[in-house]
Parts: structure tokens; C-alpha cells; sequence
């Protein structure tokens, strides 16, 4: 199957076809780090995670770009709340940002750019804009021009004309058009600035993405991510500034994830609306949070809620719970050597690939992280009900149990569940160990009793115990 994405821009799922063959740039647009981040934040982030760990899987050749916005009035207004500088809260927030990366395992992007260190490259792109008449100088502000990009509002959908009645002009602005934005922005007394063809000041939002993207990426990017409130006005506004620079397409897909609500409304910083990922992780570990946000599509608009939480533990549990059963018996049977393989156990092995086929099905229409755990669940109710059901099969056939360990491996590896890895039984028992409980259970299959028990106590003068169940015995070491 063809890897389909949705582009917002087209508004349909197109087959994706990178610029480069086998190369693909990514760039997903970071936080504004006035303050930790929030359960809103990591759900952006981890989708883009998961987007680009399938990305890997596949094969391409991934840079991938997130950048941090380091200082804006925000960030500077919480620094003169604390009395400190801003580099203190951008840098303190910035350590919080990686601090649950880490916890909810997203992995390390390519480049983290900074505003602060692109200040030369935003000057330049503004320069560029001005000597296309795009963009213009009044009172020590730039300005671009909207008007004059006759495309814009085509990635969210808006007329020209609608904008403007909505737009206004603060008292202290001399735009032009009350729908130009603000490329580069005057200093304040007592803010941070830096020197410019147009005078001391800083940049604007919006042209920070669209210099640092196209640095490490190239003037048209692969894909381009964000949560769905960051389209209209900036992704807008990056789409505008960048082509207008270039003359090229700024971006082939646009892949933005839905939001999260609280109690019916997004969350969001800017309303004090919405907790922050410290608070969650008190009760929840990362890989728990993670399930919680890869378990529906990441376009999907989300309520936020603890007992959908609770409900991501318990399916996290089942699947630990597999993988901790399965690898005690794969231990338990490499190490006898003994290994049945029944038409039974054959079946299974059919359901493993059609579950596997299936995942990555999911993972081709547009990255459906949900409909593919689905069939991950699928899986995991056809094992316990073997169990259940005390069904012999299973627990002898060493080669259906490494395939199916090996397909829940691949599933890790595209969504990230694990972050220390495919949860094991956690027990190195010595090949002595299981030797005699593969004998023991040789002699538990013809019932002679007497050499079993004799085997027990074999197994215990080792410093191991052992638990019958149905689905076969557990051996641990005696406390």
C-alpha cells in the first residue's frame, strides 16, 4: 500500500512523494517556552515523533527540525515578573521541554534552532522581502504587505476580504493595511534587541519558521507540522513571507494534529486553561501518556481526561503483560530445546502477519496511529484467550512465540511504547534452571509426579521457584 497524507492545504490525502527520493525534511514548529510545557504541547510532539519514527521504518532518510521560540514578549514579560533576563526563563523551559521528551520518549530531533541564535538570517530574509516591495519600514517596524501576495488565506481556507473585518490597528502601529503583519518589531526600552538596517528591535513570530525551515531544509520542506491553531495566522503568514522571498511552494504537506479539550474548550496557555505535563506525569508515566495520545488519530479533536488516562494504563498493562508471559516462555523453551509446533499454533502464526499487515496499513492511510493499536489489541485477545482457555499450543511453540515478539518489536518501533524496550520477564535464569524446568515439565506431560517433584526441589536448591499455571510455568528467583 502507498503512504497516503493528508494536506491541509489540499484539504485530501494525496500519496506522498518527497522531493528528494529516499530524503525527507521535516519541520514541526516548537514551543514558546514563556512556561513548562503542557499535555497540549506533548500531543504535537509526540504525534510528530511517531510521524517520523515510520518515516524511519520505511526506509527515507529523515532531518528533522523543531524549533524553539526563545524570546517574545511573553517570555520577556515573565523574566521582568521574576526580575531575571530572559535567556533564564527561555533556557530554564527549554530543560523542562526535554525533561518529559525524555520521559514520553520522543526521540531527539536533528536540529533544535533557536530565534536568538538567527537573527543575521531573519535580517536577511526581511531584506529580501523589502526589495520585492513585499514588505515595508514605518517607524522602525517591517511590515508585509498581505495584499500583495494574492494567495493568502489559501491554506485556511479565507478571503482577503472576510480578514478585514475582523482585523484591527493598535494605537501605536502605522501599517499600511490593518491585515499586515509584523516582520520585524521595534525594541522597547529595557527589552532585548538587536541592531537592524531598520534600527534596534527584534523579530516577529512568524518569519522565525520560515528562515530556520528553509536553512536546514531547503525553500520547499517535505512536510511541515503543528497543531491545528498555529494554521491561521502562522502558518498563513510563513506561507506568504517564504514564497514571496523564493517565488517557490514553501511546503508539500502541511500535517497538522487536532487539539485537545478540557472540559469543551482547548487548552491553552494564554487562558490558564490546561495542565501542564508535570502535573500529569505525578500520576501517569510517560509511556502511559504516550499510549494515551498515539490511541487516536492525531488529527482527532480529543477530550482530555483522567479516566481515559486510566483506560491507556490498563491497555498498556495487556500488552506488558504479553510481552512479559511471552518472554518467559521464549526463555524457558531456548532453553530446553523443545519446541511443538501444531496447525493451531500454525493459525496463530497467520493472525501474527495479518496483524502486522494490518498495522502498517494503518500507519500508511495518513499515519492512523489509533486503527493501528486496534489491530495490535486484536492480537493481544486471540493470546489471552489461549491462555485462558489453558490451550497447550501456544506455550510449546517457540517460533510462534518469537514471531509474535517480533511483530509487537516492530509496533514499538514505529509508536515508541516502550521506552526501555519490549517489557521482559526481567530474570536471567541460568541455563541450569532451565533445563530442569524443561525436564520437569517433560515429566509433569507423562505424569510421572514423583521425578517431577524431585525436579522442584532440584530447581529450589538453585536459589529458583516455580509457579505452575495454565499457560505454563513461572520460574523466579527464591527471596
Amino acid at each position: 500500500m502507498a503512504l497516503m497524507v493528508y494536506d491541509t492545504l489540499r484539504a485530501k490525502k494525496e500519496e506522498f512523494e518527497p522531493i528528494q527520493e529516499g530524503k525527507i525534511g521535516i519541520y514541526f514548529c516548537g514551543m514558546t517556552v514563556q512556561d513548562k510545557p503542557h499535555i497540549g504541547h506533548m500531543l504535537a510532539f509526540v504525534a510528530g515523533d511517531m510521524i517520523r519514527r515510520y518515516l524511519l521504518f520505511r526506509g527515507f532518510d529523515v532531518t528533522y527540525v523543531q524549533n524553539f521560540t526563545d524570546v517574545d514578549d511573553k517570555i520577556i514579560a515573565k523574566a521582568n515578573e521574576e526580575g531575571v533576563d530572559y535567556t533564564v526563563v527561555a533556557e530554564r523551559n527549554i530543560a523542562e521541554y526535554f525533561k518529559y521528551a525524555d520521559e514520553l520518549n520522543i526521540m531527539r530531533a536533528d536540529i533544535y534552532p533557536k530565534a536568538t541564535e538567527h537573527i543575521n538570517d531573519i535580517i536577511a530574509l526581511i531584506e529580501r522581502l523589502v526589495a520585492k516591495d513585499f514588505a515595508y519600514e514605518a517607524g522602525g517596524d517591517v511590515y508585509f504587505r498581505v495584499r500583495k501576495f494574492p494567495e493568502y488565506g489559501k491554506l485556511s481556507k479565507r478571503r482577503i476580504d472576510d480578514l478585514l473585518s475582523g482585523a484591527r490597528i493598535e494605537v501605536d502601529e502605522q501599517k499600511e493595511d490593518p491585515l499586515d503583519f509584523t516582520l520585524w518589531k521595534k525594541a522597547k526600552e529595557d527589552e532585548p534587541a538587536w541592531e537592524s538596517p531598520w534600527g534596534s528591535g527584534r523579530p516577529g513570530w512568524h518569519i522565525e519558521c520560515s528562515v530556520m525551515s528553509m536553512k536546514y531544509i531547503g525553500e520547499t520542506l517535505d512536510m511541515h507540522g503543528g497543531g491545528q491553531d498555529l494554521v491561521f495566522p502562522h502558518h498563513e503568514n510563513e506561507i506568504a513571507q517564504s514564497e514571496a522571498a523564493t517565488g517557490k511552494s514553501f511546503v508539500r504537506y502541511w500535517m497538522h494534529n487536532g487539539l485537545l479539550n478540557l472540559r469543551g474548550e482547548k487548552m491553552s496557555k494564554s487562558t490558564g486553561h490546561f495542565f501542564s505535563i508535570e502535573e500529569i506525569n505525578r500520576e501517569f508515566n510517560g509511556d502511559v501518556i504516550r499510549f494515551y495520545l498515539l490511541s487516536t488519530h492525531f488529527r482527532s479533536r480529543t477530550e482530555f481526561s483522567r479516566e481515559r488516562l486510566e483506560e491507556a494504563k490498563a491497555g498498556l498493562e495487556r500488552i506488558k503483560n504479553i510481552c512479559v508471559y511471552l518472554d518467559e516462555r521464549r526463555r524457558a523453551l531456548e532453553g530446553s530445546g523443545v519446541s511443538v509446533s501444531t496447525p493451531e499454533s500454525e493459525g496463530l502464526r497467520e493472525m501474527v502477519a495479518d496483524v502486522h499487515r494490518a498495522f502498517l496499513d494503518a500507519m500508511d492511510d495518513d499515519f492512523n496511529s489509533g486503527e493501528a493499536i486496534g489491530h495490535i489489541f486484536r492480537l493481544v485477545r486471540e493470546i489471552n484467550r489461549v491462555r485462558t482457555a489453558g490451550e497447550e499450543y501456544l506455550k510449546d511453540d517457540l517460533e510462534t512465540i518469537r514471531a509474535i515478539l517480533e511483530a509487537i518489536a516492530v509496533f514499538d518501533s514505529i509508536l515508541g511504547l516502550f521506552k526501555h524496550g519490549l517489557p521482559t520477564a526481567g530474570i536471567e535464569v541460568p541455563d541450569e534452571v532451565r533445563r530442569l524446568v524443561a525436564e520437569r515439565e517433560e515429566a509433569r506431560h507423562v505424569r510421572d509426579w514423583a521425578r517431577s517433584d524431585a525436579l522442584r526441589d532440584q530447581i529450589s536448591e538453585l536459589g529458583y521457584s516455580i509457579e505452575d499455571r495454565k499457560d505454563g510455568p513461572s520460574v523466579k528467583p527464591r527471596r
